[in-house]
């Protein structure tokens, strides 16, 4: 267990090179956040932690407990979700939108949409500091349209 990485991991820097070259900058490693986050976007004012499948119990395939001394990784892996939960908590408390990236998330078979979905939670988590403070919620929809932008709004008659 002495040669498991805690920073600078491989997801961890493909993570950041996709956020660095699409002009998000950050920081890594925060030790004044509990936690100290992977990377903390001040100016999104959010933080990305992430997590190994293993380490964390992730419900992957990597997730598994390991078949022997399973009290000790029992325990173990109870305490990491115990102060997981803990850590987010804090950070909510702060004020702090929390992101978790899990390891298979990564793959090179997802990996493409994971990282444009990282790319469309920080825009909206960046458009909703301003939404809370305006006077018309733009967040709220009526209950009547409940139809997407690109949809037509199925009360007026097609256009042919």
């Amino acid at each position: 267990m002495s040669r498991i990485r805690s920073k600078n991991t491989k997801p961890e820097l493909l993570v950041r090179r996709f956020l660095f070259a699409y002009g998000y900058r950050y920081r890594i490693n925060v030790k004044s956040l509990p936690g100290t986050p992977d990377i903390v976007l001040k100016k999104y004012h959010t933080v990305i932690f992430i997590h190994g499948c293993f380490w964390h119990r992730h419900e992957c395939l990597r997730g598994k407990m390991p078949k022997t001394h399973t009290q000790f990784w029992e325990k173990k892996f109870t305490k990491n979700q115990e102060r997981d939960l803990e850590v987010r908590n804090q950070l909510k408390m702060m004020g702090w939108n929390t992101l978790i990236i899990w390891e298979c998330q990564l793959k090179p078979s997802r990996r493409a949409q994971t990282l444009e979905e990282i790319n469309y939670w920080l825009n909206e988590a960046y458009l909703n500091q301003f939404r809370s403070d305006s006077p018309i919620p733009y967040n709220q929809a009526d209950e009547d349209e409940e139809f997407l932008a690109a949809e037509a709004n199925p009360a007026e008659e097609p256009i042919i």
